[in-house]
């Protein structure tokens, strides 16, 4: 009976701190501009030469709303976990996150390539951009946990949303990647959405 009230009281404080980060934080000035960035960043991959960009499958558009939803918990959830403890050591608070990850990853292996690595060994295959990869993307977890820790999730996504435009403009001088009408019309609504965010936020 204690359990269960000690639970459901738990259940209470991560509501009202979700609360807190979700909805108490911005003011309407900023939730317009987190639906211009959502319109933005849609618009800046939109492939025009594709006909199928309103043919996705019903079961498509669950998924990626399901996706999104889960999405944003996670962020709201790992942000109030990593500011819980602000005196912790960052590293410790990164591996403590990723233990699931890693036990995972370890059973994925052991089902699907146990033979191969027994065998092979687990680095068989790997090369120089595979490394790279590695590299960046543990770079990656990093700095968006000190995101996490010293600025918070909002800063997070917008972050995220302008590396996402970067890429695509550094893409064009590696890769030869052409940009189309709809990635530089993004492109602007993603700018005036960061420039009324940051009203908002200067004006609570």
């Amino acid at each position: 009976m204690w359990g269960l009230r000690d639970g459901d009281e738990t259940m209470k404080k991560r509501g009202w701190r979700c609360r807190e980060v979700v909805i108490e934080r911005l003011s309407e000035i900023q939730w317009a501009a987190f639906i211009l960035l959502c319109a933005g960043c849609t618009t800046a991959q939109l492939n025009p030469s594709s006909d199928h960009v309103l043919q996705t499958p019903f079961q498509g558009w669950v998924m990626a709303i399901v996706m999104a939803l889960l999405s944003g918990f996670a962020g709201v959830y790992t942000e109030a976990i990593i500011k819980k403890r602000p005196s912790r050591n960052i590293n410790v608070q990164n591996f403590w996150l990723y233990v699931f990850g890693m036990a995972f990853n370890a059973i994925a292996i052991v089902i699907q390539d146990f033979d191969a690595v027994m065998n092979k060994g687990f680095f068989h295959g790997y090369s120089l951009i595979t490394f790279l990869m590695i590299l960046n993307h543990a770079l990656s977890g990093i700095a968006v946990s000190m995101v996490m820790k010293y600025a918070d999730n909002i800063v997070k996504v917008y972050s995220t949303s302008v590396a996402m435009l970067l890429t695509a403009v550094v893409s064009v001088f590696l890769f030869g990647f052409h940009l189309s009408l709809a990635f530089f019309l993004g492109s602007t609504v993603v700018s005036v959405s960061i420039y009324l965010h940051s009203i908002g936020k200067l004006q609570k």
